[in-house]
């Protein structure tokens, strides 16, 4: 008998992939003996590897034509869409794959040949799911167990070795290392303020002897963010855009930290699979999307008239719900778990 192959299209955000890590595990469990392929951007597979939920990857290209053609050739048995665009169920249509499992939204259930639908409010909105849940349902849908609900990623040791080497001159033998994440890829408005920030590792540095990292993005904007929190900062904070990390490497650091405090933003997602201690700061965005029921998590949640709103940009004269969140509110909560 041949062996079945199945393709999997993961998610493009980082922090929706390892949302998606409890349902690949559950994937790889049922189909043990099937070839499992993801599909996915470059910067999903660092993310995720090393992992033994796939035995091959697909880098997916900025043009589908190409990409046609190569899934066609690897003659799929089956297609799970984790990614919600028209685009990854057209191609896998157009390459032929016999059976194609999503969700029929946006247009795309054309495409499908098995189909599940998002629940939707009186209006027409989709409700807010928990995204671990949303991924799960297609894999039960296959006859997973998706009883585990517990993120997963693996640190490879060549990447602890280097993040080890690199950071060596303010990596601390004694004393927590405490990472901020200040910035966020969906926009400036889950942002919280650069100063609370500051006044936060200031606290943690005087209190509890921490080693503040600062997390961001290697782009202009948070570079400027980390670089804002370090003058405003009275002590120390050591910023990571100054000494660039891959991403595997982000990830081996991220598994030395005691606490993590960050926006609503991925690397909230790698500090709660690598089973970190985490602070997230709540604004624009619902966090029913993104809950995950880790017990080591704080949620913080700036309340305001217009929040939710999930809009990047905020439209109002003051960010109400990020500036509704207090550094004794934070720093409360940073304390208990520090000293915990």
């Amino acid at each position: 008998m041949e062996q079945e192959k199945i393709l999997v299209y993961l998610p493009s955000p980082l922090g929706d992939a390892i949302l998606c890590t409890p349902a690949l595990r559950s994937l790889r469990e049922r189909f043990s003996e099937a070839r499992i392929c993801f599909l996915a951007k470059g910067v999903v597979k660092d993310v995720l590897s090393p992992s033994g939920f796939a035995d091959e990857w697909i880098e997916a290209p900025k043009k589908s034509a190409g990409l046609i053609h190569t899934l066609h050739l690897q003659h799929f048995d089956k297609a799970i869409l984790f990614k919600n665009s028209f685009g990854s169920a057209m191609v896998t249509s157009l390459a032929r794959i016999p059976e194609r499992i999503g969700y029929a939204r946006d247009g795309r259930g054309i495409f499908l040949t098995s189909k599940l639908h998002p629940q939707k409010n009186s209006d027409g909105t989709f409700k807010p799911v928990v995204m671990i849940d949303y991924y799960l349902e297609i894999a039960k849908r296959l006859g997973c167990d998706i009883s585990n609900r517990r993120l997963g990623l693996s640190v490879d040791a060549s990447d602890a070795e280097a993040i080890q080497e690199k950071l060596k001159t303010f990596l601390p033998s004694k004393g927590p290392v405490v990472i901020l994440v200040p910035g966020g890829a969906f926009g400036p408005s889950k942002c919280w303020l650069s100063e609370r920030f500051a006044k936060t590792a200031d606290y943690l540095i005087e209190q509890f002897g921490a080693t503040v990292v600062i997390s961001v993005a290697p782009n202009e904007a948070e570079e400027k963010i980390a670089g804002d929190i370090c003058t405003a900062a009275r002590n120390k904070v050591y910023n990571l855009a100054e000494t660039p990390v891959s991403l595997g490497e982000l990830k081996a650091l991220f598994a030395k930290a005691e606490l993590v405090i960050t926006n609503d933003t991925g690397p909230r997602h790698i500090a709660i699979a690598l089973e970190r201690k985490v602070i997230t700061l709540f604004g624009p965005n619902d966090p029913a999307w993104t809950r995950t029921g880790y017990e080591n998590e704080k949620e913080i949640t700036g309340h305001a008239s217009c929040a939710p709103c999930a809009k990047p940009n905020c439209s109002e004269p003051l960010h109400l719900c990020m500036e509704a969140i207090s550094v004794e509110q934070v720093c409360e909560e940073a304390g208990k778990m520090l000293a915990g």
